[in-house]
């Protein structure tokens, strides 16, 4: 019987070389003095509007509680 050991057992692992491959740092974008008063507007809305499903949530769910807490205490 032949037994090789560890000796012939070696594996070649490569770790991938990542010095090719550079990421691009952010560009410099030449921004004017104006805002879109659309864009504002538009990202007002919509916060406002996940603010009030929020609310609206909590506040279903309170009623939900207190209505289920009126039926517990009549019976």
């Amino acid at each position: 019987m032949s037994d090789k050991g560890f000796t012939d057992n070696q594996t070649n692992i490569e770790t991938p070389s990542d010095n090719g491959v550079a990421e691009k740092p952010l560009t410099n974008q030449t921004v004017s003095g104006r805002v879109d008063i659309n864009v504002l507007k538009s990202k007002l809305q919509e916060s406002e509007s996940k603010e009030f499903k929020k609310n609206m949530t909590i506040l279903s769910a309170l009623i939900l509680a207190l209505s289920l807490l009126g039926v517990y205490l009549s019976f």
